[in-house]
């Protein structure tokens, strides 16, 4: 099973969104709940191109909320690079 990290980058992403979204007090431990499949099963995510081409995404417990990650198989770890609104032109999977 892969390790299941997040950057301090996604993490202050989360909180930004938590801030201007008005998103509830347990926004935290839906997020870990979405990343949670990642462990079993790294590659669930569609992979993406142009500037985030490696990552992939899921969406997270909201349907406008991406994920963008990273695996890596040596070590085997899931990395959440970032969250943002997929509403936003300025996506990752906007455009």
């Amino acid at each position: 099973m892969a390790r299941v990290l997040v950057t301090a980058q996604a993490i202050e992403d989360l909180d930004d969104l938590i801030r201007t979204h008005g998103l509830p007090a347990d926004a935290r431990q839906r997020v870990r709940r979405s990343l949670g499949p990642l462990a079993r099963f790294p590659r669930m995510g569609r992979p993406l191109s142009g500037r985030w081409g490696g990552a992939r995404f899921i969406l997270g417990p909201w349907p406008w909320l991406v994920i963008l990650y990273d695996h890596h198989e040596d070590p085997d770890d899931v990395i959440a690079l970032t969250m943002h609104d997929a509403r936003s032109s300025t996506s990752a999977t906007s455009g």
